[in-house]
């Protein structure tokens, strides 16, 4: 047998995750175990992020070349910096819905999203489910709530300690910080964004204009890639968490399973999802979205629907039949 005298090099891709390595990771860190990025002439290295809003930035920089992010964050950027020469594009969604909720402790007597009225509200101020919070306030009618900042290690510390009334976070992260917390999942009140009247879509994959215009060929092997991974994480969430734990050793791997599966069950193959197909967006609830996060964000420009997203770039519908058979 000869070898080949040739040695083809990778096209590197630097990614930035939203956030730390857990059970959602693994999404991403499937693909690179796999070897299915290297099979499609790709070099790409996984990062975690510490929220959207940095995420976008770094895309926008240039530091990184692709990245996990909510899409209001990126429509924030967008409207927020109209002069900017390297606005980052969404190319895939990932999260059908936002997982935002607001989370109260039944003991509080908050049982319907209208006992919110004039109740303090807690969050860190680049909360994803805070700042879109006038938009869930409007669709149900909840008025004269006030808020307390505070760093996310202390947000579900402060509901349990009753410093605060309510707390808005990812529905798959907070209610399992306050189980940790030594709180029952029964006696926790949520109410998920996406089931009282707020359709925001929530992460998506993200692009640099360069490397959209100068290596287009990469990107769509990125996001082939990608969508072969997820189709095997979604199959069987509890073997791809070992992937995170590669990554990650001190993970909690019976709890990241458990992430991994509401993500799964409430934002990745969420009704909505199943409806539009996954990957994609319908234009008509993006604008409408762009018009409530202007609203909400208080943004220096309107945002543009047609500017933060694209399909150009999408695998086939084959490649993106990804979502599990209902159960």
């Amino acid at each position: 047998m000869s070898l080949p005298t040739t040695v083809h090099a990778q096209t590197p891709i630097k990614f930035q995750l939203d956030w730390r390595f857990e059970g959602p990771s693994a999404l991403f860190l499937q693909p690179v175990a796999k070897g299915y990025f290297k099979q499609a002439g790709l070099d790409v290295t996984v990062d975690a992020g510490n929220g959207s809003g940095g995420t976008v930035t770094r895309v926008a920089s240039g530091s990184y070349d692709l990245g996990l992010a909510d899409i209001a964050a990126l429509m924030e950027f967008h409207a927020n910096n109209p002069d900017a020469p390297n606005k980052p594009v969404a190319i895939m969604m990932v999260y059908n819905n936002t997982p935002a909720a607001v989370f109260a402790l039944k003991k509080s007597g908050i049982r319907t999203p209208a006992d919110l009225a004039g109740k303090k509200l807690g969050a860190p101020v680049f909360d994803a489910g805070r700042k879109a919070w006038p938009i869930f306030a409007k669709a149900n009618k909840v008025n004269g709530a006030t808020w307390v900042s505070m760093d996310p290690p202390l947000r579900e510390t402060m509901l349990v300690r009753g410093d605060v009334d309510a707390i808005t976070g990812f529905s798959f992260t907070s209610l399992l910080n306050l189980e940790a917390r030594g709180v029952k999942a029964s006696d926790v009140v949520m109410f998920p964004y996406a089931l009282h009247g707020v359709k925001l879509y929530g992460n998506a994959i993200i692009a640099s204009p360069k490397i959209l215009k100068e290596n287009p060929a990469a990107v769509r092997a990125f996001l082939k890639a990608f969508a072969k991974g997820t189709k095997e994480v979604l199959a069987n969430p509890d073997a791809a968490i070992e992937h995170v734990k590669a990554r990650d050793g001190i993970i909690n791997v019976e709890l990241e399973k458990r992430r991994l599966k509401m993500a799964i069950d409430q934002v990745i193959a969420s009704p909505d999802a199943r409806a539009e197909g996954f990957g994609q967006v319908k234009l008509p609830r993006l604008a409408l979205m762009a018009s409530q996060v202007g609203d909400a964000f208080a943004t220096k420009t309107r945002v543009n629907a047609d500017a933060v997203w694209t399909s150009a770039y999408l695998p086939s519908a084959a490649d993106l039949n990804v979502l599990p058979p209902k159960k």
